[in-house]
């Protein structure tokens, strides 16, 4: 069953042409929509393979890969609104694993999702490469909050 136009009234950005990249970090930017499968578990992912920000302390540019993965609930986040928000940490002065955490609260903020990952595969910088992890999962999905996290630890060691 196609969407009907009503529902798709907080996607303003989703078709617009006349849109303006975010020059600093804008957490407004992001727009959701209804989930119309609510009623079970499924899951989305999205890969921002040309992520960017900047180190605070030097300015310097950092260049890394974000994998979102999430189980919506009732809201889902806009795919535009998405890469407009993720375009805004360009100019943005933060360590690694703040951005990643940055990302992870302020896309629970808007979904309020059953279960949301965000992971950051930072290119080396000093011949060291970082990869934060943070995840978040409501009460229901506690036990997959930990099993994902506890999966991403490296065993290669």
């Amino acid at each position: 069953m196609p969407r009907e136009i009503d529902e798709l009234a907080t996607c303003s950005l989703l078709g617009n042409t006349g849109v303006k990249y975010p020059a600093d970090y804008a957490p407004e930017m992001l727009e959701t929509f209804q989930n119309k499968h609510p009623e079970r578990d499924y899951l989305v992912t999205f890969t921002c393979p040309e992520f960017t920000s900047l180190c605070p302390k030097t300015g310097q540019p950092d260049f890394g890969r974000i994998i979102i993965n999430y189980i919506p609930d009732e809201k889902m986040v806009e795919s535009k609104s998405l890469k407009l928000y993720l375009f805004s940490f360009r100019n943005h002065g933060d360590f690694h694993e703040d951005c990643v955490n940055i990302i992870m609260k302020d896309l629970v903020k808007l979904m309020q999702p059953r279960y949301l990952e965000v992971r950051g595969v930072f290119m080396p910088r000093g011949g060291i490469s970082i990869i934060p992890f943070a995840n978040y999962g409501d009460d229901a999905h506690q036990d997959m909050v930990r099993q994902r996290l506890m999966a991403v630890f490296p065993s290669d060691f």
